[in-house]
């Protein structure tokens, strides 16, 4: 049978005389501005308690992007050929599994998030199981486990002798007849998180939308700029998730197949596919950057620490507003009080 697995790594050299020049370079930048808005944004979060589900969630996403922003070094150095084939292979057994793996647990958290803020905007009555803290921090806790666990084999299987062909190594090449099918399986898994997790966002933002839209049905006469303040919140979770995530997903497979089996034979051909791959890879990387974006807009208590932290101000007890609401959420409450008719002569 033709599409037999079969490491490819000897049958084409990959043409890197573009990617190891132009990547390194938006990687390293990438770095930089990662590592200033994560830190910043890890600063600010472990000093806000966990008194929510949606806290919960996002201190986790800020883990997750810290861990994926420490691996963009050793990736910078790989790609750009500093250093010996034992850097490079490194990389390809724990750094590069690092990379993808909190990737994957970003994406199932901005889901558990979307999920999260369903329940709290649509169904704001009463207190489900889902919305309690301490399930989020199992959740939480699950996403971790699991993940790290479906990427472990990859690390263990990838025990074969390094093969250096034309002075490159491909990581693909460390990895035994049974570490190539898991590799190709495991790419097939995360297909499923990131489609499965893109199919709830729908279901969640649809009836978030339809809820926000009628929730300013009857104010907007009166509220045009906070209803366009909270459209906007509402779909920012959404809109990092496609701009980052979507078109590598695209690409992820016919790469995989790629590296996997002889299913594509014209060198130039693969070398296209490979290009795409790291193209659409720095873009869903950008995700750790694109992430605070969520704290911002989302959290308002992170926006008022950071806005005291910025302006060194302290920020007092009193003037917190409750955690267990996203800003969405918060602004929609207002907007029902402001829409019931007043008392005149009550006392304020």
């Amino acid at each position: 049978m033709n599409s037999t697995l079969s490491n490819t790594s000897i049958k084409c050299v990959r043409d890197t005389s573009i990617t190891a020049v132009v990547f390194p370079c938006l990687y390293s930048l990438l770095f930089i501005v990662a590592v200033i808005l994560n830190s910043l944004a890890a600063w600010i979060f472990f000093r806000i308690p966990s008194t929510s589900t949606f806290v919960v969630f996002l201190k986790n996403v800020v883990v997750a992007d810290l861990l994926m922003t420490l691996t963009i070094p050793l990736r910078v150095l790989s790609d750009a050929g500093v250093g010996s084939w034992h850097l490079r292979a490194f990389h390809c057994r724990y750094s590069a599994v690092l990379y993808y793996i909190t990737m994957y647990i970003s994406i199932l958290l901005l889901g558990l998030i979307s999920l999260d803020r369903y329940l709290k905007i649509v169904r704001p009555f009463g207190k489900g199981s889902l919305q309690r803290v301490r399930v989020g921090q199992v959740l939480s806790a699950a996403v971790w486990v699991v993940m790290l666990s479906l990427a472990l084999p990859n690390v263990i299987l990838s025990d074969q002798p390094p093969r250096v062909t034309g002075g490159k190594l491909k990581c693909t090449s460390m990895k035994s007849k049974a570490g190539l099918m898991w590799h190709e399986g495991f790419n097939y898994f995360c297909q499923v998180i990131f489609w499965g997790t893109l199919a709830l966002m729908v279901v969640c933002y649809t009836f978030i939308s339809k809820k926000v839209y009628e929730s300013y049905k009857a104010s907007k006469s009166r509220c045009q700029a906070a209803s366009r303040r909270t459209k906007a919140k509402v779909f920012v979770v959404v809109g990092v998730f496609f701009i980052c995530f979507a078109p590598f997903h695209f690409v992820r497979v016919p790469y995989t197949l790629t590296q996997t089996r002889s299913v594509v034979s014209h060198c130039q051909v693969q070398n296209a596919i490979y290009v795409a791959k790291e193209t659409t890879l720095w873009l869903s990387a950008t995700n750790v950057c694109l992430d605070p974006l969520i704290y911002v807009f989302l959290c308002k208590v992170f926006r008022k620490r950071l806005t005291a932290t910025l302006c060194r101000k302290p920020l007092h007890k009193g003037t917190m507003e409750s955690l267990t609401g996203t800003s969405t959420q918060l602004e929609m409450s207002q907007l029902a009080t402001n829409n019931k008719p007043s008392s005149k002569g009550t006392p304020q």
